[in-house]
């Protein structure tokens, strides 16, 4: 489930986070529990 943070301390490295696919990956990221860059 998207509540027990699965990828809790685990580093995400996006690029082209800005915008677009990119910003859409890293807030699922996020939401997950990365630590997104």
């Amino acid at each position: 489930m998207e509540t027990q943070k699965k990828l809790a301390g685990k580093v995400a490295l996006v690029t082209g986070s800005a915008r677009g696919l990119g910003r859409a990956y890293a807030l699922r990221l996020a939401r997950l529990g990365a630590d997104v860059v």
